[in-house]
Order: C-alpha cells, then sequence, then structure tokens
C-alpha cells in the first residue's frame, strides 16, 4: 500500500488489486468508487428537494431529475477518467493549472460546498433519530458529532471495508422505499408524463418557485465534491499504466458508475414520487419539512411506510457523513496542499454545519430545517461551475490526457451541460436580487455596496476559471509526475550523528530503542535520553513539581544514564514536564540534537484519537531525521 504524502487519499492509495482477475472477479474489484459517490446524490438534501418538488408540483419535476442523472452521469464518468488518466484528482489538477491565489479561492468555494452538503446530513440524522427515537432535534444535531468515531473506524479498516458498509447503507435506502412503492401505490401515467419537459423561465410566481426547487434538485444530484471524490476513489485501484490498461480500466469504471449512478435517480425518483403519490394527490402542497412528510405517511398509510422512512433517512444521513470526510481531504490536499487527520477534519466541518443547524433549531424552530436544507442544496448548485469548468478543461486536453482526451460530441454535450447549470444559476440569482430589492427598499445600499460586488467578483472568478486554460495553453505542470522529478543522486558517503535523543518511556521498548540509537552514532556520539512527565501537576507547575511519580522517572532515567556511562557511552538526561511532543521538541532544538529514535506505542484507530499520536506530532516540530521503533 503506497503512503506517498503527494498521492490522492495516500492512505488508500493503489490500495485494491484488480490485475490477474478475470470475468466476474475483474468487474467486482473495480466496483465500489461509484457507489461512494452515489449516497451523495440520495442524501437528506435529496430528501427535501425531491419532497418539496413533489408535494408541490406532482410529477412533473421528474425530468429535472432524469436529466440531472444525465448531466450526472457525464460528468462524474469525466472525473473518473481524469483521475484513472492523469493519476491526480480534480483539486490537484487545479493546483497544477491555476495560480495559488486562484486555488486558494477554489478551496474556499469547495468547502463552502462541503459544509453546505454536511448541514443537510447533520437536519437529515437528527430529525431521522427524532423520528425514529423522539429524541429532541438539538440533542440529535449535537449527537451527530459522534459519527467522527465511526468514520475513523472504518477508514483505518481499509477502502473495501468503507464501501461495504456504504454499499449495505444504499440497500437499506433502496427496499425502503422499494417498500414505500408498493403502499403508496403511484399513478404509472402521471410518472410517465413527468418525464416531458416543463418550461421554468416563465415569469409567474409559481414558475419561479419551480425553478428554485429545480435548482436545488441539479445542486443535490450533481454535487460539485462528488467530482472531487471521484477523480480520487477511481486511483484506489492498482492497474497496468498502459494504454490497454488505462483504457479497461475506464472502461469498468464506466460500468460502476452508471450501476450506481442509476440506482441513485431510482431512489431519488421514488422519493418524489412517494411525495407526489402520498401528499400532492390529497391536497398537501407544501410539504417542504422531512418531518411533515413522516407524519403524513403515517397518517394516510399506518405505521410501517413512515418507519422505513425514517430508517432509510438515518441510513442515508450516516453514509453520507463519511464521503463528505473524504471529499474534504482530498480538496484540503489538493487545492493548498494542506494535510490534517480526518477526525479532526471532520470534526471542523461537522461543527461548522452545526451552527446554521442549532441557529435555525433555536430561533426560528423546527419548521425551518426544511427551508434550510433546501437552501443547503442551492448553494451547492451555485458553487457547481467551479468545478465543472476545470474537469471540462482537463479531460479535453489532447496534451495531457493524449489518446484519452475526450471525443468532439462528449465536449459539446459536457459544455451544453454546464451552460444549462450555469443560465439556471444565473437566473437564480438576478431573480433574487431583484426580490430583495423590491422587498427591502431601505436595505438598497446594503445590497448595492456589499451584495453585489461580491456577485461580482464571484462571476469574475467563474470567467477567470473559464478562459485561463484557453489564453495558457499548456502552461501546466506535467501530467504524470504529480510527485515530482526523480533527484539526480551523486553521493551517498554515510552520514555520521553526534547528538542521538532517545524518547524514554519505561517500557519494554526501550531497550530496543537505544539500541537502534547506538547502532546509528556508535560510541563518537553523545545520547540525550529524554522522558516526559505527563502528569496533571506537571502540565500546571512545570519545573516546580516533584512528586512520587516524577521523582522516581528522574530516578529510572538516570539508571540507564549510568549503565550507558558504564558502557563507554557519553550519555545524559533530560526531563520534560506536560505536552509529550511540544516537550521533546523544546528538547531536541535546546541541546542541538541531530537525530531522534522514539518507540511506537503501537496504537491504531480509537487509541489513537484517544492517547494522541506523539510520533506525528514530534515528526512536524522538528527538523532532524526521526528513526520510529516499533514494538516487538
Amino acid at each position: 500500500m503506497s503512503n506517498t504524502p503527494n498521492q490522492s487519499l495516500s492512505n488508500v492509495h493503489s490500495s485494491i488489486v484488480t490485475e490477474n482477475k478475470i470475468g466476474w472477479r475483474r468487474i467486482l474489484a473495480f466496483i465500489g468508487p461509484a457507489y461512494l459517490v452515489s449516497v451523495g446524490y440520495m442524501d437528506p438534501g435529496n430528501w427535501a428537494t425531491d419532497i418539496a418538488g413533489g408535494s408541490a408540483f406532482g410529477y412533473r419535476l421528474i425530468w429535472v431529475l432524469f436529466v440531472s442523472n444525465l448531466i450526472a452521469l457525464l460528468l462524474q464518468s469525466l472525473s473518473a477518467r481524469l483521475g484513472i488518466v492523469r493519476g491526480l484528482d480534480l483539486a490537484q489538477a487545479s493546483k497544477n493549472a491555476y495560480p495559488r491565489v486562484v486555488n486558494f479561492c477554489l478551496y474556499i468555494l469547495a468547502q463552502i460546498a462541503i459544509i453546505a452538503c454536511d448541514l443537510a446530513e447533520v437536519i437529515g440524522m437528527a430529525i431521522g433519530l427524532l423520528l425514529l427515537f423522539h429524541l429532541p432535534l438539538i440533542w440529535g444535531v449535537s449527537l451527530t458529532l459522534t459519527d467522527t468515531v465511526l468514520m475513523l473506524f472504518l477508514m483505518n479498516r481499509g477502502m473495501r471495508k468503507l464501501e461495504l458498509f456504504i454499499m449495505s447503507m444504499i440497500l437499506i435506502i433502496g427496499l425502503s422505499f422499494l417498500i414505500e412503492m408498493f403502499i403508496t401505490a403511484p399513478d404509472a401515467a402521471g410518472i410517465a408524463k413527468g418525464f416531458i419537459p416543463g418550461n421554468l423561465f416563465k415569469k409567474d410566481l409559481v414558475s419561479q418557485n419551480m425553478l428554485y426547487i429545480a435548482i436545488g434538485i441539479i445542486g443535490a444530484t450533481v454535487m460539485p465534491h462528488n467530482l472531487y471524490l471521484h477523480s480520487s476513489l477511481v486511483q484506489t485501484r492498482q492497474i497496468t499504466r498502459t494504454a490497454k490498461g488505462m483504457r479497461s480500466a475506464i472502461k469498468f469504471n464506466l460500468y460502476d458508475t452508471c450501476i450506481a449512478l442509476n440506482l441513485a435517480f431510482v431512489v431519488n425518483a421514488a422519493i418524489l414520487i412517494l411525495a407526489a403519490s402520498a401528499f400532492f394527490k390529497y391536497g398537501y402542497y407544501k410539504v417542504a419539512e422531512i418531518q411533515d412528510a413522516y407524519k403524513l405517511l403515517g397518517h394516510i398509510f399506518g405505521t410501517l411506510a413512515p418507519t422505513l422512512f425514517a430508517i432509510a433517512l438515518i441510513a442515508s444521513g450516516q453514509s453520507s457523513t463519511i464521503t463528505g470526510t473524504l471529499a474534504g481531504q482530498i480538496v484540503m490536499e489538493g487545492h493548498i496542499n494542506l494535510r490534517i487527520e480526518p477526525w479532526l477534519r471532520r470534526l471542523l466541518t461537522r461543527l461548522l454545519a452545526i451552527v446554521p443547524a442549532v441557529f435555525t433549531i433555536v430561533y426560528f424552530g423546527p419548521n425551518g430545517l426544511g427551508s434550510l436544507i433546501i437552501l443547503s442544496q442551492v448553494v451547492l448548485s451555485l458553487q457547481l461551475g467551479f468545478a465543472v469548468i476545470p474537469l471540462i478543461h482537463f479531460t479535453s486536453n489532447r496534451k495531457r490526457m493524449g489518446k484519452f482526451a475526450i471525443s468532439l460530441k462528449v465536449k459539446i454535450a459536457a459544455w451544453a451541460s454546464a451552460l444549462l447549470i450555469l443560465a439556471l444559476n444565473g437566473k437564480l440569482v438576478v431573480d433574487q436580487v431583484s426580490d430583495w430589492l423590491k422587498q427591502y427598499p431601505s436595505a438598497h445600499i446594503w445590497i448595492y455596496v456589499l451584495v453585489i460586488p461580491v456577485i461580482a467578483a464571484v462571476a469574475g472568478l467563474l470567467l477567470y476559471v473559464f478562459l485561463r486554460p484557453l489564453l495558457f495553453k499548456h502552461r501546466d505542470m506535467p501530467a504524470q509526475v504529480p510527485h515530482g522529478l526523480a533527484a539526480n543522486i551523486t553521493d551517498l558517503e554515510p552520514v555520521t550523528y553526534k547528538n542521538i535523543a532517545v524518547t524514554i518511556d519505561f517500557s519494554k521498548n526501550d531497550t530496543d530503542c537505544i539500541r537502534n540509537a547506538i547502532m546509528q552514532g556508535g560510541k563518537a556520539a553523545s545520547y540525550t535520553l529524554i522522558h516526559v512527565v505527563e502528569t496533571a501537576g506537571a502540565r500546571y507547575y512545570g519545573t516546580d513539581i516533584m512528586d512520587h511519580e516524577t521523582q522516581s522517572d528522574v530516578d529510572n532515567l538516570n539508571t540507564y544514564v549510568t549503565t550507558l556511562t558504564n558502557l563507554g557511552y557519553e550519555a545524559r538526561a533530560s526531563i520534560g514536564f506536560g505536552s509529550a511532543a511540544t516537550e521533546i521538541a523544546k528538547i531536541v532544538n535546546e541541546h542541538g540534537i541531530d537525530f531522534i529514535v522514539m518507540g511506537s506505542h503501537g496504537h491504531k484507530a480509537l487509541k489513537d484519537l484517544i492517547f494522541g499520536t506523539t510520533v506525528n506530532s514530534v515528526r512536524h516540530k522538528v527538523n532532524v531525521p526521526v528513526l520510529v521503533v516499533k514494538p516487538q
């Protein structure tokens, strides 16, 4: 398994073997990435837009779902192609093609989209817990923080385990709605008519409301962060980087994409059809809240339908939160080359999503959550252009993609899709600003001073993202060297270390650590034995503390020093107080240490979260080599 920092999702990069497999085994080896992507197409945000659309307009917006799914199929296949051929995810390719300041702006916009998506998942999970277990919404929202632990556990179990978990969640969602379709008995003729496109650009209020919901459906279906995610996930498969190997990988990933996204379309269509046949049919035209849909299902069809609805909602929110974390990691590492622990990244994103959810519950009550979810999906749609336009440019570039660059027909279809998304978004923004100007005449100055300049800046950035690859063709970094070029090695003389530090924890690891240190420096080097006292008193009083534990540690450390001195080695003791990583780094810098030997505690998954990872923290605080000795 590769763990090169410059690789997308380096801890699982090329971790799944696809070669030397034939028939169904080879197909199954490629199945998985699109399923992780597809859960984003059936998350609570989709539920809210589909329920709102089905209850307000019956089956009339099924065609929007269908067109959105076709666009999603096209764009996700381009995303997979980029990852397979260039070995880069979309964020990494953008980093190579655009200046640093533009990449930072693209990162901020992508992060806003991920938070908007996470907001829908937070609310959906909280509502699901309320409906099934009567847990108050405010507690349900707070409880969603705990899914960080589940995410950490699954990511440490490997990519296949993660994919199987997501597939099991999709199975629960699909079965729930399949049963509900039999319960609600929808109108087949009405469903068929729903595939006929309608006019969303009329001036009447109904069409404006329909346009708002339609854009929400597009944003909930063609999610921008899924394009980043898919271009990375396809790289978890080991492939032969020949023309034949890449062509085979593209073909099998296309199968994966078509099956997974069409399944997502069926689920979304089922939600909209459920809303149309259960609510619109009976005159409930304004069911914008998920919890209202649950209650009405119980009122009309009994207890089974709403229970299945709530179970599927929880499964949807839980599975989507995993893929949101992966997308956040890809965006952060790709655009701005910043890597932090996945659990911390997840926690920060989740906290940023919880704040608006809690604010809405406190000030507007539970009835405002449905509108907030729909708004979050509109935000996703508004961000789409910043992911779609670079993706089309990158996959059209014949110099970088070679024979795998997309054909003229595919390019026309892709740009037509992008134009449709931008046109709908542009109309929505213009209509919204016009409404604000009419509704709030006293706020005109603030709209002209704050809102319109921001809109102009975002539009300018979008225009730049579109034009730069056309005006400065092939100025991006080479495609096939995402990790840099091999250095010209001329000198391989051995390095001599004169001042070596050994971290001591008074365990059976100490002997191995000291032995490895001596192997590096011999009797020509001096050795600093470091131990950090981490008691509460040590953290508070520092060097002034001399309790029983501290005195015992000092005596034990001096015993090691005496033993080494008697064996002919130059050794000294150094005690730190408080945070282990901080104190070790401080001692290393103060004593001019040029090499560190540390023992690995062997923690995994949850223990890392609880006890911390001192080795990793020290590595990032010092500028000298660190040798990690694993316990025997």
